[in-house]
């Protein structure tokens, strides 16, 4: 058994932030139907490095967000593909899509219609801004958000700023709290019968994530430092260079700044005024990073990581992307396992990151080619070959 085997799921988004959320509930056992415009479907399918995968409409983009899922396309400006639609609805637990404001509603289903439908769907929007409110309407991509949010004010230092985070950063938060929220909205259902709409707005999804640089502001009334790859919260804590590269040492502890500066033989700094405190230390880490950059590039990184973690002071080395990947715990974990595609051969991607010891998550079926599902969908909603073969024709499908 799957953590939400019998949970039914139209999946109505495109790109990155719906897909991110509705792969969560894919990869935990929910049948995920994709419903994709039979003009080409998920803008994603032609997102991509591999010229030729998005000329398959299987882009490296929709790769990374669409494992388990079905492809069912539908054409919603036709009176044929929105009875399929009610049929669908009247189905499902969950619906997910990430359209402008209204655009549901514009089409003949705003969610006091799907509710009088299905009253226990659960109906989940995804946006830039959230359904009302001033900015409702405005379009919204990652990077936009990014600016909106302060994230990329507080990113980098005096040399580089503003600069936005090297992923899709609000994109993902966006989808995680929404799949988060449906999850929730579930297990109400469990207990009253009820379905309800959840409103995930871009912008709400990431400012929580600046909890301790908010608060700085908003409680202790300081504004954020530019410190590049230093924490704001302690110091040494931050990267420092090495003999053959850089270094992650986090010495956050009172202990743990001790006994670093025992394992770089400079016991000297402990009884240093400028360094004695976290707070004081805070003050002056311009004076100390050079102090003990000059030790550490001495020896080449490796050879810092054994040491340091040896003695309980957190450290590690900055890896590559490539690297990163390729990291023996990751191979442990099973965060990213292989799955065949037919047309493309073997895939690697990610898995359910979070261990069930019940209800583990896994890869069962490759990101679906567009419309693959749809006759068997179709079929098993009631409707004959001879009746699918004319939503072809007219391009209902």
């Amino acid at each position: 058994m799957k953590l939400l085997d019998g949970i039914r799921v139209l999946d109505m988004t495109n790109v990155l932030a719906g897909p991110f959320a509705t792969l969560h509930l894919a990869l935990a056992g929910a049948e995920v139907i994709k419903i994709e415009n039979p003009e080409g479907g998920d803008l994603a399918r032609k997102l991509g490095n591999v010229s030729e995968l998005n000329q398959q409409l299987m882009g490296t983009s929709f790769l990374a967000q669409n494992t388990n899922k079905k492809s069912l396309t539908l054409n919603l400006k036709e009176e044929d593909a929105k009875e399929i639609f009610r049929k669908l609805v009247a189905t499902a637990d969950v619906l997910v899509e990430n359209f402008r404001p209204g655009v549901l509603a514009r089409l003949g289903f705003p969610w006091e219609r799907l509710h009088e439908m299905n009253p226990r769907l659960i109906y989940c929007a995804i946006s830039g801004f959230g359904q009302s409110g001033p900015d409702a309407e405005k379009p919204a991509y990652d990077q936009i958000i990014q600016g909106l949010s302060g994230v990329m004010a507080i990113n980098g230092d005096e040399r580089l700023n503003p600069l936005r985070a090297g992923f899709p950063l609000c994109d993902t938060v966006g989808g995680l709290n929404a799949a988060f929220a449906i999850m929730g909205a579930l297990y109400y259902r469990e207990h009253t019968g009820r379905g309800q709409a959840i409103d995930v707005a871009m912008i709400d999804s990431i400012m929580p994530l600046l909890g301790w640089v908010a608060a700085n502001w908003l409680i202790g009334g300081k504004p954020p430092q530019l410190l590049g790859n230093d924490n704001m919260t302690a110091a040494p804590s931050g990267s420092f260079k090495t003999r053959d590269g850089y270094i992650n040492i986090a010495a956050n502890e009172q202990k743990q700044w001790e006994n670093l500066c025992d394992v770089l033989d400079m016991s000297e700094l402990k009884t240093d005024e400028r360094f004695q405190k976290r707070d004081v230390r805070k003050e002056n880490r311009q004076a100390l990073t050079p102090l003990i950059e000059a030790r550490l590039t001495q020896e080449p990184t490796g050879y810092w990581v054994e040491k340091l973690n040896a003695k309980g002071i957190p450290s590690g080395s900055i890896l590559t992307l490539q690297a990163a990947l390729a990291q023996p715990q990751l191979e442990h974990r099973g965060t990213i396992q292989t799955i065949e595609e037919p047309g493309i051969g073997p895939l690697k991607l990610f898995n359910l990151t979070a261990k069930f010891s019940e209800t583990p998550g896994s890869l069962d079926t490759p990101p679906p080619r567009l419309s693959a599902h749809t006759a068997g969908i179709l079929q098993r909603l009631g409707y004959t070959e001879a009746q699918v073969a004319s939503f072809k024709e007219r391009k209902v499908v």
